[in-house]
């Protein structure tokens, strides 16, 4: 996969942030979630107001093809929504450890879980999810208001869905580790 993502107008926009790759799948897995630079900013600012978020596309009346971005747990997820993916928003290359304090236990090397600030869950209703299986969701963010419900609606910037087309190797290689779901879920 590129590292750009093509805009309608020509242009591109860096991808800064990838879905980690599903249990048991290849590192190489094409993620089915990406974001853009201007994205990736714009989560790490909200995720610093309002601590770890979570994204859900359904294609309603009222946000059209803009993700809406809740506090992480604020939305209640339904049985037919597919977890298209989690965004990994940690750094490309991690500061290394703080070594003021000698090693302890509790120095060992963690992951984060779903609700952290470096990973973001992005949902999708399942009958979007019929329609866009086939692209791959790419979250954006350009100047505007954002919908009502969603956290960046103050911010002056919005979200924004784009979508890149799969090739036929990357549908079949995505083919091999369907999504979860939402009744998939461990409560």
């Amino acid at each position: 996969m590129d590292d750009v993502c093509g805009l309608p107008s020509g242009g591109s926009v860096p991808i800064a942030a990838r879905a980690v790759p599903p249990e048991g799948a290849p590192a190489d897995l094409p993620p089915r979630v990406v974001a853009t630079e201007p994205a990736a900013r714009l989560i790490r600012e909200l995720v610093g107001r309002h601590g770890p978020v979570m994204f859900h596309q359904s294609g309603g009346c009222c946000d059209g093809s803009a993700p809406m971005c809740y506090p992480d747990g604020e939305f209640r997820v339904g049985q037919r929504d597919v977890l298209v993916g989690e965004l990994d928003l940690s750094p490309a290359d991690p500061p290394g450890p703080d070594r003021s304090e000698p090693p302890g236990d509790d120095d060992e090397e963690r992951t984060p879980s779903s609700s952290s600030s470096t990973r973001v869950r992005v949902w999708i209703s399942g009958s979007q999810f019929e329609t866009w299986k086939h692209t791959q969701l790419v979250v954006d963010a350009v100047p505007g208001r954002g919908s009502g419900f969603s956290l960046e609606n103050p911010t002056g910037t919005r979200f924004l869905s784009r979508a890149r087309t799969f090739g036929p190797q990357e549908l079949e290689a995505l083919e091999q580790f369907p999504p979860r779901t939402g009744a998939d879920l461990e409560e």
